[in-house]
């Protein structure tokens, strides 16, 4: 939606004095209670501290030690109540609460193929998937134990719309809708990671999913929330109570999560755990996972092992109106760049579909063939300190406050290992973030609620060494945004806006040697403001029809203004362009959706239109062993599509079908964009018997052949998965035994979002065996 601005008068001004001055004038009635108990449906055990989610609220009360819920203070009106705590939830209830009365209604949690999946990254504050204006979709701690691995881009890889980026297994990041970069968001607890993952193919992200709650992947006009550079989407790594809500609890809840697999020697545990006493909670925990080079039906990739692990640890003190909590995580690994060593030795660019390497001459390995490179891995650290706290039921326009700083020091080096058996250091970055929060949660007035808030961003980044393509930058960003949703009976509107400042501030010379000639490079300043409406209208019982509409702005990122030099992890030669100018962006998402007892469907469409999209394009000529490309500018449109369909053919056998395909390409020249992944597509059953779980899946993809002037054509495939896995669940444990049985016929097959897939195919068959317990 676009405001005018008036003179003298702020864009949202004058509708914010019209809303407040409306919300006063509704009148109050009285309110009620709604109580009940959550009970394991099996058994008929009480359940202690499930969630309970008041849907058209968006509130969430915990349950005591016999299974009791309670909301005190409701208005009269129709609600919908879920359930839910690790892989169990209940069906959504409706209740009706009617002025002065206590309402009960008592919910039964169960083992489900159709799960009713609950997002905070939407909107600051919990509520249904299905609810959500805009498209979300997440993987509870469950289905990320059975789908773990060493980074977030393996386990996030066929989610509806998601796809994985790589230059081997540690280095997977997510794609999202051929989006991937600087375009997609990738936060932890709703804070930018701090990674220098978006600037590079070959650097990975921090995250253990292992150690999560779960993980959101967001799309739409919420993103404004996070960042106008999120085009693509936000992906939300939730680590526990940080990520939820701000109370305390009592006793002891937390998790445990062991995995072991072949294919690539995987091995791994973590364990993270709260207690609650009092008003006061502690936190804490760790862990790790390794894996080795992994198979391929032709062989190992060599150098394709990994190693992360993580500690955490941190104290709260909750009262009744006021929060203060602080955390510390540290983060540290190392993981190999398969076929690097080749490629810098390389005096022209590898061929398509070449499986060795006839290797260029350079000056160390002409003067000591000990001095060889032989392999080349990322070695990197995290320190994170974080900083929350807020006040709730403020009984006032605003009705909570939530504030929050957040420290990360991040460093990471590319370490090159010798044929004689010495290690350099080849390039060090380092990566120092500040990030400040404020949201403000209105309350809600009658169909009137909403938030709106302030950000900012300070960032200290530097490099030294081989790969230090770019001077050293000061990155300094401030924004203020909102979020307004108005819900009626027949339909619910939802208004976002920010406005976002970026400047980058180079330190020292600030110049680049082009053919010997120092070229000044200049500070950059972008403004800009962003905007999305969205509109969800109920259709028929459980259906939804969802459509929402955003323009947004982009400045572009460091590495698109100022690198210049050979970039092994992009594979190019790159020259930034200093002069380019901000992206300008209008998209439309429509979404059909249904969720009922027998049938969960969902059908979504997109297109963008962006104007000055930044790309990175091939000049033709050869610098350093790599292709020269340069950041340039030009208008391009991303359309494509994600469906979703599961259907009960009986009680305990469904249907599991789904699609997703993405087309992208410049406009005025038609070709298409690099690494825009293929059409998608799975088919598979899911037999359930109590908490016997049986699925067999077969994955397809097409051929991507319509390809970016550098890139090589990729083969469609078909490989076949197999999934078991056992729940049991008691009053206060879920157990949960799984095997995963992957790539069943050692199909060879690779990922065109790869940057080595002509060198590098995807893992070959084998097998995963998880186990987690869940206690509360």
């Amino acid at each position: 939606m676009f405001f005018k601005r008036r003179p003298g008068t702020g864009p949202l001004l004058v509708p914010g004095l019209i809303l407040i001055s409306t919300v006063a004038l509704l009148p109050a009635q009285r309110a009620s209670t709604i109580t009940g108990r959550v009970l394991v449906e099996q058994t008929g055990a009480p359940v202690h501290n499930a969630e309970v989610l008041l849907v058209q609220l968006n509130q969430v009360a915990e349950t005591t030690a016999d299974g009791t819920y309670t909301f005190l203070d409701v208005p009269p009106g129709v609600y919908d109540l879920v359930a839910y705590v690790g892989s169990l939830n209940s069906l959504t209830e409706l209740i009706r609460v009617r002025p002065g009365e206590t309402t009960r209604l008592d919910l039964k949690l169960k083992i489900s193929v159709i799960k009713e999946e609950v997002t905070v990254t939407a909107k600051g504050i919990q509520e249904t998937a299905f609810e959500s204006i805009q498209s979300v979709s997440s993987l509870d701690s469950f289905d990320l134990a059975q789908k773990m691995s060493s980074s977030i881009g393996e386990v996030l890889d066929g989610q509806p719309g998601v796809s994985k980026r790589s230059f081997g297994p540690g280095s997977a990041r997510p794609v999202l809708r051929g989006f991937e970069g600087d375009r997609v968001l990738v936060m932890e607890d709703g804070i930018r990671v701090g990674s220098l993952a978006a600037q590079s193919g070959d650097h990975g992200e921090p995250i253990d999913a292992a150690n999560l709650e779960r993980i959101e992947v967001l799309k739409g006009p919420a993103t404004l929330l996070y960042g106008s550079n999120a085009v693509g989407g936000v992906v939300n790594a939730i680590t526990g109570h940080l990520g939820d809500h701000q109370q305390s609890h009592q006793g002891l809840r937390g998790q445990f999560t062991g995995v072991a697999g072949s294919a690539n020697a995987q091995g791994g545990a973590s364990v993270r755990t709260e207690y609650g006493t009092g008003r006061w909670l502690f936190w804490g925990g760790g862990g790790g996972q390794r894996t080795g080079d992994y198979s391929t039906p032709i062989g190992e990739v060599e150098n394709s092992g990994t190693r992360i692990s993580n500690g955490t640890a941190g104290l709260g003190w909750y009262g009744e109106k006021a929060f203060l909590n602080v955390g510390y995580r540290f983060n540290e690994g190392r993981y190999g760049i398969p076929f690097a060593a080749e490629l810098s030795a390389e005096e022209t660019p590898p061929q398509a579909g070449t499986e060795h390497f006839t290797a260029g001459t350079t000056t160390r390995a002409e003067q000591n063939p000990e001095e060889e490179l032989e392999t080349v891995d990322i070695d990197f650290r995290r320190h994170n300190t974080r900083l929350m706290g807020g006040f709730r039921k403020l009984d006032s326009f605003v009705d909570s406050i939530r504030l929050s700083l957040s420290y990360t020091d991040w460093q990471h080096s590319e370490l090159e290992t010798l044929a004689g058996g010495g290690t350099e250091i080849a390039t060090t970055f380092d990566n120092l973030q500040w990030v400040y929060r404020g949201d403000f949660m209105q309350a809600r007035r009658g169909p009137f609620s909403g938030s709106f808030g302030f950000w900012g961003l300070f960032r200290d980044y530097d490099v030294k060494g081989e790969e230090a393509l770019s001077p050293p930058v000061d990155k300094k960003a401030f924004a203020l945004f909102t979020l307004q949703e108005l819900e009626f009976e027949r339909v619910k509107l939802q208004l976002g806006g920010r406005v976002e400042h970026t400047g980058y501030q180079l330190r020292g010379l600030g110049t680049r040697s082009v053919e010997d000639e120092p070229v000044p490079l200049p500070d950059r300043d972008f403004t800009g403001f962003s905007a999305g409406v969205g509109a969800r209208v109920p259709l028929w019982k459980k259906g939804a029809f969802v459509a929402n509409f955003t323009t947004s702005y982009r400045a572009p990122a460091l590495e698109e203004l100022y690198n210049f030099g050979p970039h092994l992890g992009n594979l190019a030669f790159e020259i930034g362009n200093e002069q380019l100018e901000r992206e300008r962006s209008q998209g439309i998402d429509l979404a059909l959706r249904h969720h009922g007892e027998k049938v969960h469907a969902t059908a979504n469409f997109f297109f963008y239109d962006i104007q000055d999209f930044v790309f990175l394009a091939p000049t033709g000529e050869i610098k350093d062993g790599l292709t020269e490309a340069e950041y340039l500018q030009a208008d391009s449109r991303f359309a494509g599509s994600e469906l979703r369909l599961d259907v009960s053919l009986h009680d305990s056998f469904w249907l599991n079908l789904g699609l997703d395909a993405v087309d992208a390409e410049l406009q005025e020249t038609s070709e298409s964009l690099p690494r825009i992944p293929p059409l998608r597509g799975h088919i598979g059953f899911e037999f359930r018997h109590r908490g016997l779980s049986f699925k067999p899946q077969v994955v397809m993809a097409g051929q991507r052949d319509d390809i970016f002037s550098s890139e090589t054509r990729t083969a469609g495939y078909t490989v076949i998965n197999l999934a078991a896995s056992y729940t049991i669940a008691r009053q206060h444990f879920v157990h949960q035994l799984a095997v995963n049985v992957f790539n069943v016929g050692d199909r060879l097959y690779r990922n065109h979002a790869s940057f080595i897939k002509d060198l590098a195919p995807e893992i070959g068959r084998g097998v995963r065996f998880t186990y987690t317990v869940k206690f509360f």
